[in-house]
């Protein structure tokens, strides 16, 4: 397993763990993929992911986009992840109902000195794109958290900081 990949899921065990937003509304998140700047996920969608209509509710992919937007630039080795400035979401077809599997992709597209930003693609198990969610963080004051670490261009190894199993 890439060390990245050890890191992310450490920052994802992190949210479950304060046992609030993201432990209620998607604990069976699944992280396949990890290197730096791009994650792999999934979610089997539960009945308590659908809107009124039976389909999953757009709430869940902006907050999925506001999660996976965090753990795109816990990828790139930073614990703290920022707090969120700017969110939204596209929605282009239906995303699924109870027992189907969303997927998505959180990409780091920039990290700055102060903002980064993210973009989070939803796909369906055919492969096709539902929706796409961008993301915003201030991660000026996380970039000195003393957890951060640094990896190999290839998120293989911990080239600076601890890496923890």
């Amino acid at each position: 397993m890439s060390a990245s990949l050890r890191f992310t899921r450490r920052v994802w065990k992190s949210f479950i763990d304060n046992k609030g937003h993201d432990a209620q509304c998607f604990p069976n998140l699944v992280i396949h993929r990890a290197v730096p700047g791009t994650v792999d996920f999934s979610l089997k969608i539960e009945q308590s992911n659908l809107n009124r209509v039976g389909t999953v509710h757009g709430g869940l992919i902006l907050s999925l986009t506001d999660t996976l937007g965090s753990l795109a630039v816990a990828s790139k080795g930073h614990y703290m992840t920022g707090v969120s400035t700017d969110i939204g979401a596209s929605f282009i077809r239906p995303a699924g109902r109870p027992g189907d599997t969303l997927h998505a992709r959180a990409t780091l597209t920039v990290m700055g000195k102060s903002l980064a930003y993210t973009r989070v693609d939803f796909t369906n198990p055919a492969g096709d794109l539902v929706a796409y969610g961008y993301h915003t963080k201030y991660v000026g004051k996380s970039s000195s958290d003393p957890n951060n670490v640094k990896f190999s261009e290839d998120g293989e190894q911990v080239i600076e900081g601890t890496d923890v199993d």
